[in-house]
């Protein structure tokens, strides 16, 4: 990989609240990521659209409005449909324990529930990627 890892941070569907993902996008950055921040309220094919333009290493959502299952199950149709199967694919926020596997189920490579610590966020992302 040349140059710095390309993250994509996005607030899926109605989710009002980006504060917890403007904190992880800043950790990012500061680790040395090169980050990509969507805003609030995007659609999965938003999202999809915009991992494939950008040519992100890893997509990242900041979940806390409940909508996470149905989401990730629409993403993960567009994921496989756009080719970006091979990204890296995680997600934080407001993540009930009991929805853990199910998200790991439809391809989510890391979970970060609420508190997770940022160190932690970006120590996984650096095993992960080439």
């Amino acid at each position: 990989m040349s140059g710095p890892a390309k993250v994509l941070i996005a607030k899926p569907g109605l989710d009002g609240h980006d504060q917890g993902a403007k904190v992880v996008a800043r950790a990012l950055l500061d680790a040395g990521f090169e980050v990509h921040y969507t805003g609030l309220r995007q659609s999965p094919e938003a999202v999809a659209q915009t991992a494939l333009e950008e040519d992100v290493d890893v997509i990242g959502l900041s979940s806390l409005a409940g909508s996470h299952l149905p989401f990730c199950r629409r993403l993960k149709e567009l994921i496989d449909e756009m080719g970006l199967a091979d990204k890296l694919w995680i997600i934080g926020g407001n993540i009930p324990a009991q929805d853990v596997a199910a998200l790991e189920g439809i391809g989510l490579d890391g979970v970060f529930a609420t508190g997770s610590k940022l160190q932690d966020i970006t120590d996984f992302i650096k095993e992960r990627l080439p």
